[in-house]
Order: C-alpha cells, then sequence, then structure tokens
C-alpha cells in the first residue's frame, strides 16, 4: 500500500478513484493537522475557490508571503503546486455534483471554478479517464431522484458533508441556538438555516443530519455559482474536520474534564460560516448575557443589513458587511443601545478588516491574528481569543479569564493556565467541555 497526504498528491503519483470511489467526501484534516500553517491557509482559501477568479499570486499575497514561497511550501509539503492542488478541488467538488444532484453538466463546470465546459470535460477526462456524463449514469438513481424533487419543489439541491463520528450534534444546535441572529439565522430541533451572501450571490442555506456520519445541506439554487465556498464554511461552522478520538484521547484523561468527554463524546466547537458576523457577535456580547447580546445582534441586523426573501418567515436579512459597517457611525450604532466603547470597537474593526490589518478567514500565522485583534479598540484577550476559536477555527484557542472557566475548574486564572498545557493542542474543545459541566453556553 502507499499513502499519500492528500488526493491531489495521489493524483500527482499517477493514480485515480474508480467509480466506487468518493474522496470527495472523505471528512477533511483537522487544522492541526496541517504539517505548515501556511500550507493550512492555501488550503483553505483553494477550498473557497480562491483561485477561481484570482491567480496564485493574489493568493499568496492575501497570505501574506510571495507566489514563489507558496509554490515552494505547497510543492515541498504535499508534492503538488497550488495550481494542482486548485484542479483537484475542483475535480473533487464537480464529482460531488454528478453524484448527488440534478444540476446540468455547464452549471457544475462553472460552480466548480473552472472557466469553461471544454476545459472542464478535458481535465475531468484526463484525470478520471472517463466523461462526466458516464459517472452521472453510474451514480446511484435514488440519491439523484430525490435531490431532484427537492430543486423543483423549493428551486434547491442538497448535498452531504462526511464526518467522523461520534457527532454531538444536538450539543452543537443548542448552542447555536442560542446565539441565532433574529432575521439572519434560525435554528429549531432539527435544522441549522441562514441567509447567504457570498461574491454577489444571495441565497439560503439549511443543514440538519443526515445519518451517523453525514450532514445533509440544502442549497437555494441561487447560490449554485458559489457552492465550493458554502460547503467550505458549513465544513468550518459545524466543525467537521474534527477528530474526536484524538481529543477525548488527551481529553479524557484529565478528571475535571473526563465525566464531560464520556457523558457528550463528539463535542464540536462551533465556528462560523461568516468571520465578520461572528467578530460582531462576540464584540457586542462583551459583559452582558448571551440573550442580551442576541438582542443586540437583531438591532444590528435590521439597522444595518439587507432584506432578502427566502421560504422561510424568520429568515428575512442578510447580515451587514464590512463594508457596510466601514460607512456607518459609532453613534448610529449607539443608537440601538449599544454602549459607545462597543460600537467604536465595530467600527474600527469593520475598517481593519478592509485595510486589511485582520484577517477573519484563513490565516497562517493565528497568533498574529491575535495580537491585531488585541490592537484594535474595545477588543481584549478573551474576546480576540473567542474570535480565533470560532471564526479563526483555532483548536487550540484558550479565553483562560473567562469567568465560567474559573469556575468550572475552581482555581486561579494561573492555575487553569497551567494545568491547560495538558489539553494542548485541544484546548478550545477543553473549554466547551469546561462549560458544559456548569450547563452553560457563554
Amino acid at each position: 500500500m502507499r499513502f499519500y497526504s492528500s488526493a491531489a498528491a495521489a493524483e500527482g503519483a499517477g493514480y485515480r478513484p474508480c467509480l466506487r470511489c468518493r474522496p470527495e467526501r472523505a471528512p477533511g484534516p483537522a487544522p492541526v493537522d496541517a504539517v505548515s500553517r501556511l500550507v493550512g491557509a492555501a488550503i483553505a482559501g483553494i477550498e473557497e475557490h480562491a483561485l477561481s477568479s484570482t491567480s496564485v499570486a493574489e493568493l499568496a499575497a492575501s497570505l501574506g508571503v510571495s507566489d514563489r514561497h507558496l509554490r515552494r511550501v505547497t510543492e515541498a509539503e504535499l508534492g503538488v503546486s497550488p495550481i494542482e492542488l486548485a484542479q483537484t478541488q475542483r475535480l473533487l467538488l464537480a464529482k460531488r455534483l454528478l453524484n448527488e444532484t440534478r444540476l446540468s453538466q455547464t452549471e457544475i463546470a462553472f460552480a466548480s471554478g473552472f472557466g469553461s465546459l471544454r476545459r472542464f470535460n478535458a481535465l475531468f477526462k484526463s484525470r478520471y479517464g472517463l466523461c462526466p456524463r458516464d459517472l452521472r449514469r453510474g451514480a446511484s438513481g435514488s440519491s439523484a431522484a430525490s435531490l431532484g424533487a427537492l430543486r423543483g419543489a423549493s428551486e434547491a439541491f442538497s448535498c452531504q458533508l462526511e464526518f467522523r463520528p461520534p457527532f454531538a450534534w444536538d450539543s452543537l444546535l443548542a448552542y447555536l441556538r442560542l446565539r441565532a441572529i433574529p432575521g439572519v439565522e434560525m435554528v429549531d430541533a432539527t435544522h441549522y438555516r441562514r441567509s447567504v451572501a457570498i461574491d454577489g450571490k444571495q441565497g439560503w442555506i439549511g443543514v440538519s443530519l443526515f445519518t451517523k456520519s453525514a450532514l445533509k445541506v440544502d442549497i437555494s439554487a441561487s447560490l449554485t455559482p458559489v457552492i465550493g465556498a458554502v460547503i467550505a464554511r458549513v465544513k468550518q461552522l459545524c466543525d467537521l474536520g474534527a477528530v474526536p478520538d484524538a481529543v477525548s484521547g488527551v481529553l479524557g484523561r484529565d478528571p475535571l474534564l473526563g465525566g464531560s468527554v464520556r457523558r457528550i463524546p463528539g463535542l464540536r466547537v462551533p465556528g462560523a460560516f461568516d468571520g465578520f458576523e461572528l467578530a460582531v457577535r462576540a464584540i457586542l456580547g462583551q459583559q452582558v448575557s448571551v440573550k442580551g447580546a442576541t438582542t443586540l445582534a437583531g438591532r444590528w441586523a435590521r439597522a444595518f443589513g439587507t432584506p432578502i426573501a427566502t421560504p422561510y418567515a424568520e429568515i428575512t436579512l442578510l447580515a451587514p458587511t464590512p463594508q457596510r459597517m466601514a460607512s456607518v457611525t459609532a453613534d448610529e450604532i449607539s443608537a440601538l443601545g449599544v454602549v459607545g466603547a462597543r460600537a467604536r470597537a465595530l467600527c474600527g474593526l469593520a475598517t481593519a478588516l478592509l485595510e486589511r490589518r485582520v484577517v477573519l478567514t484563513f490565516a497562517p500565522d493565528i497568533e498574529q491574528q491575535i495580537e491585531a485583534l488585541m490592537r484594535l479598540p474595545g477588543i481584549g484577550p478573551w474576546t480576540a481569543q473567542y474570535i480565533a476559536m470560532r471564526a479563526l477555527h483555532w483548536p487550540d484557542a484558550f479565553p483562560s479569564g473567562d469567568l465560567m472557566l474559573l469556575r468550572a475548574a475552581q482555581c486561579t486564572r494561573k492555575q487553569l493556565e497551567q494545568r491547560a498545557q495538558a489539553w494542548r493542542p485541544w484546548r478550545a474543545y477543553a473549554v466547551h467541555h469546561l462549560w458544559q459541566t456548569l450547563g452553560v453556553h457563554p
């Protein structure tokens, strides 16, 4: 047997998946598994189709390195170039859509990031040894039929996202339900739903548990051109790259955490579908209750968001963007009942994002982003670590000054930080288990 770190590396060695192989449905690697943070950030950027409309040089610039250095690092770590990595990602997404939806081949080609149907067909045949339509003939008819019916009934289609079980889905929904922004998100006993705006495309999604190892994602047809980005963001939101066995192997041995680890197997760290939206929610939540922060977030969305029509009466708004908030004054935000210091923090955050002094998506240096956040007015260590934990999906984020954590651990902050060294690199998971021991979700 030969083992490769990625599907792109296997393809580079001359291998291709047979019709029964589904590499596009394999759970992604955990953030801590990245052999290089730069490579991990590059993979995340490519997964959101950074190379569909931009060049390697532009992707490298967004990561703070030269395109030559990015090529050198990806080739050294993965054995392939960024372009080859992007091509594999596009083909895997296309393979997923061919198997699981009734989208036309033209729709699939452009949704997967190809500039033309001819280029899509040629690369697909050269890599997989067959035409896209041949793969579709071999796909499961029952799956395609059910997804086609969904699209016809509600102008939507569905796909599956796999994860490594176990998965504490009910706990994830409970956490997200308390923080759902009124008008933008809604969470019930089985589904997470929200409005979406990516690269000028607007629509909605719904996420639910499909099997013991897969989620089902319903996506409005209007989001077809950006489906790759939608899938990548859902994976981040639901922490689908988690490795439960590795987490429980470290945290389960600790007397303080062991009970929670056994009681709630597969507890995830909720991520963020949109980094700016999450950061705003974190700032609004400073020194107020979760319910109070949700109320303020709803006012923020109503005041500065954009109306959208969806099949759900509870989802009527698109969350405000950094561009919109950069044009808003602190006084306008304060009029919503937001403390002046936090209103100024929101303005400063929007400006910092537009100037790229802060990155809230894929970042090669998480510590650098945490420091950049703390340089902004109104953002301290707790808020920066919380944003890193959810928006930057950093599994070792640790807001050690959190009062609930100190209460759960029954020790001082210094003692907690010392004890938490044994929980690395999974301190963010430890945070959620400690909150669970108190029955709270700060």
